[in-house]
């Protein structure tokens, strides 16, 4: 929903005022509907599906306070902004504890009713999302599916789907936590092949071991080798083979692989007979193998056999609305392991996810979920359950939570905050549009 198309409804009996507020909004593009009681908003709102409420707290037939907490029974995800009365601040906070999204006092600042009408509608957008997504985990059952509904990830499903039932090699780019090993489960778990799905991180074991590991070895072949071992293209025999960090195999052992891909014979070390296997191989790098072969750190015949097909994931950042949803997927599948009977995100910390920059992909997310779940003392996560870096991070027009019951203190620490973050931490303007002088506003941040 593009904000300026959405609907808002405005209910004021002051003709004139309300006749303002439509042509002011009208202007920035949005769809407007008035009325001047509260029988006539119901009367509208079943007819419109409306995005917004914007009311006057004190309205014909029904106070705005029972008006919001009747919508907010009704209609949860819908926010209402109240417009009270200068120094009317108990009022606005009965409004905050009835269940509106925020209030302005009058006489309105047109250019702040914009600000703080762009923020409430993210907040329903957002909150919308959520709802799809929580929707979405619940119906979903099979825990080891590729999460995502970005265009990137559709289209490497339907590419996991086409390349399933084939034999030839696959490598597998992208950053380092994007999932390139559960890309490669797919591929095995959908194809046909009967054996083992067996993975290795070629950066993980030293040379020596690294070839032994890989193609075997006979009984003596080295000091230590008391025994004889098959080695992983013979225990996936049948099955498929995941060299990860393919780019850090050394030299060295190059040819041999390109050999055993070429023949679909392996010769374990110390060994003078050729053992057959069929064993398909998927790789992946985080690095880029073109750079390598042109720097000589990778064979280029070896980069032709293994990059037959290319699958490149993107990185987390780039996926928008799957960073939500594999949050939700990690929230269900990780609290029941601690116990928590916790349902999603709040939707402040949701839009902190949203915005952070994820260096670390998915790995980074699933780590900074279970650690806030292990923090988590609600029934959804929240901001000061995220790390101290996603906490002191900022996030464009990211509301506040205002629907909660807080204290008068709290409440007037609350909106201050927020009306720094909308001006970039200017502190001069949000004094002004406080309504205070800048003494008072330092003096309210020291306290």
């Amino acid at each position: 929903m593009a904000e300026t198309t959405a609907n808002i409804l405005i209910i004021e009996d002051d003709q004139a005022f309300l006749d303002l507020l439509q042509e002011t909004l009208t202007r920035r593009g949005y769809h407007i509907d008035c009325v001047t009681t509260a029988a006539e908003a119901e009367q509208r709102m079943l007819q419109v599906d409306y995005d917004l409420i914007l009311s006057d707290i004190n309205i014909p037939g029904e106070s705005g306070t029972e008006f919001c907490a009747r919508l907010k029974q009704n209609l949860p995800d819908l926010p209402v902004l109240v417009m009270t009365a200068f120094g009317s601040l108990e009022t606005a906070i009965a409004a905050l504890r009835a269940g509106a999204y925020d209030f302005i006092t009058k006489p309105v600042d047109l250019d702040l009713l914009a600000i703080t009408l762009s923020r409430a509608l993210q907040h329903r957008r957002l909150t919308r999302q959520l709802r799809l997504l929580e929707e979405q985990i619940k119906n979903s059952d099979d825990q080891h599916e590729i999460i995502g509904n970005s265009p990137e990830i559709v289209r490497l499903r339907e590419q996991i789907n086409r390349l399933a039932p084939l034999n030839t090699s696959v490598l597998i780019a992208g950053e380092s936590g994007t999932g390139k090993e559960l890309v490669a489960r797919a591929l095995h778990r959908q194809s046909h092949r009967q054996g083992q799905f067996i993975a290795i991180n070629c950066a993980a074991l030293p040379e020596s071991l690294l070839e032994s590991e890989l193609f075997g070895h006979e009984k003596g072949a080295f000091t230590d080798a008391r025994n004889e071992r098959r080695g992983l293209f013979l225990e996936a025999d049948g099955g498929t083979l995941f060299l990860d960090e393919i780019a850090e195999l050394p030299l060295t052992l190059q040819p041999k692989l390109l050999r055993v891909l070429e023949e679909q014979r392996v010769r374990p070390l110390g060994s003078s007979r050729e053992i057959a296997c069929d064993v398909r191989i998927l790789a992946a790098s985080h690095r880029d193998l073109k750079e390598a072969v042109a720097s000589g750190d990778f064979r280029d015949d070896l980069f032709y056999r293994l990059n037959v097909i290319e699958l490149q994931l993107p990185p987390l950042a780039q996926r928008g609305n799957d960073i939500l949803l594999l949050a939700e997927r990690f929230i269900a599948e990780i609290a029941p392991r601690f116990g928590k009977q916790v349902e999603g995100l709040a939707e402040p910390a949701a839009a902190r996810l949203f915005s952070w920059s994820w260096p670390g992909n998915v790995r980074e997310l699933r780590n900074v979920i279970e650690r806030a779940l292990a923090l988590c003392r609600h029934n959804r996560i929240t901001i000061e359950d995220l790390p101290d870096s996603l906490q002191q991070a900022k996030t464009p027009q990211n509301p506040l939570p205002t629907g909660s019951l807080m204290t008068l203190e709290e409440m007037e620490n609350t909106y201050i905050i927020q009306v720094l973050q909308q001006v970039d931490n200017n502190r001069t303007l949000a004094a002004k549009i406080l309504g205070i002088d800048r003494k008072t506003l330092y003096r309210k941040l020291n306290a």
